[in-house]
């Protein structure tokens, strides 16, 4: 449905067969080609099998292919944002697995520690994220500390040679799974909340660490909370200065919201999938699934045009995960006002008839995504945070009176 005339729309046709060529050299022999009748796959709901993944990015590894918009030292491509999106594109030739659990690793974890981690510690960290190897998590949110991230409460106490955490999270996606957490804990209550707080990274099977998992409504259990006894952490783990966790924190998210438009892990909008099934329908479900197929290249264009200008990744990645949020569910409501009734069938297909399991397949799938989609306006920062960022940040207005700026924590507490 793209106008292929169009400049601004259009891919680069003669860079993306370029990136096309070179992909299929390197990994045709080694990876399917894309299904397009496969299932649709929604935040890694419903999966959790990593091994297919973590395959298809040591394939990936090899050429600096799985991060290409890492610095070559470290063993992407340093490609621009804009090549990203076109190697994105070029990677939906082939069969793709559940690429969900990696995100926080590669697109989160991954550039915090390439900016702010010491030499030894991206020597070390680095290639095994990659490469999927290993699984990072962030231990950043908590039951007093959501919104208001700065609030975190974990404390953090030296002990000779390292530190010994203990506190809670909560909200830690694939936390049951991770070989790592990027963790924000306090270590100085008499500063300002924002200043006393220190990045670790912290080995997910240390003794202390207790992971639980948390069910959601669409009956995954891919979030838990984390319970932390006095886990010791040695100081060779901390990352940066004392008092930069914020600093961290910030870059961390920011690349988090980021990667929601611009990387291929699990998070793609099925509008394809979407105009496929109007068109099974009448012409006012019809009229609904254009516009938000419009909504969707809106937000589409926007978020290339941004790639190409601001550096600043905060006020941008905000607006870009509010349009993505918006319409992720609208194409779920769509998707399952096409549907009706078929959208609640039953699960059970030992009575179905071959075509029938079909389409009990396809409003599952949907059944998933609409379960799913309440959950975007949440994770990674809620709606209301990422207003505020644009707000303040990317629009210049006033700041949200803030009473305990100039107050230590310990004073708030």
């Amino acid at each position: 449905m793209r106008n292929k005339t169009d400049p601004l729309s259009a891919p680069r046709d003669d860079e993306l067969e370029q990136i096309r060529t070179q992909l299929h050299a390197l990994i045709g022999d080694q990876i399917k080609k894309a299904d397009p009748d496969a299932s649709l796959t929604v935040l890694g709901a419903g999966r959790d099998d990593v091994e297919p993944g973590r395959n298809f990015l040591s394939v990936l590894d090899q050429g600096g292919w799985s991060v290409p918009n890492w610095p070559v030292e470290y063993g992407g491509r340093g490609v621009a944002p804009s090549e990203v999106a076109l190697i994105s594109r070029a990677l939906f030739d082939f069969e793709q697995p559940d690429l969900y659990p990696f995100l926080v690793s590669l697109h989160v974890v991954g550039p915090a520690l390439i900016e702010y981690a010491s030499t030894e510690q991206k020597t070390r960290w680095l290639p095994a994220i990659r490469s999927g190897k290993e699984i990072w998590c962030q231990l950043f949110s908590e039951p007093g500390a959501g919104s208001d991230l700065a609030n975190v409460s974990t404390r953090a106490v030296r002990d000779g040679d390292g530190w010994l955490v203990t506190g809670q999270k909560v909200w830690t996606s694939r936390a049951h799974y991770s070989r790592w957490g990027l963790l924000l804990a306090r270590t100085d209550a008499d500063v300002t909340k924002h200043a006393g707080i220190t990045a670790f990274a912290i080995d997910m099977a240390a003794k202390g660490v207790d992971v639980r998992s948390l069910v959601q409504m669409n009956g995954d259990a891919h979030f838990s909370e984390v319970f932390l006894d006095e886990v010791f952490v040695p100081d060779v783990d901390r990352i940066a200065e004392l008092g930069q966790g914020w600093a961290i924190a910030r870059s961390a998210l920011a690349h988090e919201r980021g990667a929601i438009s611009a990387t291929n892990t699990g998070m793609g909008i099925p509008i394809d999938r979407l105009t496929d099934l109007a068109k099974t329908s009448g012409p006012v479900r019809r009229d609904a699934a254009m516009s938000v197929y419009l909504e969707s290249e809106v937000a589409r264009l926007t978020a290339r045009r941004a790639r190409s200008g601001s550096s600043d990744l905060g006020p941008t990645g905000s607006a870009a995960k509010l349009r993505g949020s918006a319409v992720f569910k609208h194409t779920a409501n769509c998707g399952l006002g096409i549907l009706g009734m078929a959208s609640i069938a039953s699960e059970d297909k030992t009575d179905t008839e071959p075509d029938q399991e079909d389409e009990l397949s396809v409003s599952e799938d949907w059944g998933t995504l609409f379960l799913t989609s309440p959950s975007i306006s949440i994770r990674g920062g809620t709606d209301e945070i990422q207003r505020n960022i644009v707000g303040e940040r990317g629009l210049g207005l006033p700041p949200e009176p803030r009473v305990d700026r100039d107050k230590s924590f310990r004073d708030q507490v």
